[in-house]
């Protein structure tokens, strides 16, 4: 049996000062054990990497971007290439959140060669893929997701997941304080690693797919125990630092 070692990601999204933010990477890094079996990330604002770099230095977490030019260098103003990232310790950087998706108008095919940047770069995709509540209600879930999976595989291939990650965000779980069922989660999981599996069943055995939506301490260990769930890309819950360890140690 595959033991695929679990991933906690934090997405801070728009949010910390500098001070908070230090505060919080200080809790993160005296919590964090090397000794867990739970890997631990946390991807912060552009402008708040470098104090992420320097506090989280020399311990078990990693840390990443939240987005990425297609571009390695040029006159893109506003923009952040790969290259900067790894530049700065980088180890993962999302592609295809859901907010970017739908405020920033990222289609398929963007979020495709975003992908495929990031691992030119040398850095670990966490690709994120889910549905509407307007989809799900139509029973559109696996259509949408199999499309939006599609896309990648389609152009970089299976074997492009040896090196990457996949997030599993329902859109209408995200920030709303409404979580989808562990049974709900896993059946997506499931499909998702079937989904890949078509193409190469070790890969998708191998492949890490977390869970994006609303997680937090109180509804982790239960969501971690799904069979395909192997880890959380957590929002909100990763602003307060006892809160993300709760998952973190869920995850353990």
């Amino acid at each position: 049996m595959v033991q695929r070692r679990p991933l906690v990601a934090g997405n801070w999204k728009m949010n910390g000062s500098r001070s908070e933010s230090a505060t919080l990477l200080d809790g993160i890094r005296k919590g964090v054990s090397a000794a867990s079996r739970a890997e631990v990330a946390v991807c912060p604002p552009y402008i708040l990497i470098p104090l992420t770099a320097e506090k989280l230095a020399g311990s078990p977490a990693a840390w990443g971007g939240q987005n990425l030019s297609v571009h390695k260098s040029g006159a893109y103003t506003g923009e952040i290439a790969g290259p900067m990232l790894r530049d700065y310790g980088c180890t993962y950087v999302i592609v295809g959140h859901s907010e970017r998706r739908t405020l920033n108008g990222e289609t398929d095919a963007v979020v495709a060669e975003k992908y495929g940047a990031a691992q030119a770069a040398g850095l670990i995709p966490i690709l994120c893929v889910g549905e509407t509540l307007q989809e799900r209600e139509a029973n559109q879930t696996e259509a949408v997701v199999a499309r939006q999976l599609d896309a990648v595989l389609d152009r970089h291939g299976i074997a492009s997941f040896r090196n990457a990650v996949i997030a599993y965000e329902p859109v209408w779980a995200i920030g709303t304080g409404k979580t989808a069922t562990p049974q709900q989660a896993q059946e997506v999981h499931r499909f998702i690693r079937s989904r890949l599996a078509v193409r190469d069943k070790a890969v998708a055995e191998n492949t890490r797919i977390l869970y994006g939506g609303s997680m937090k301490g109180s509804n982790a260990k239960e969501l971690l125990a799904q069979a395909d769930i192997d880890g959380g890309l957590i929002g909100g819950a990763s602003l307060q630092a006892e809160e993300f360890l709760t998952i973190c140690r869920a995850a353990d």
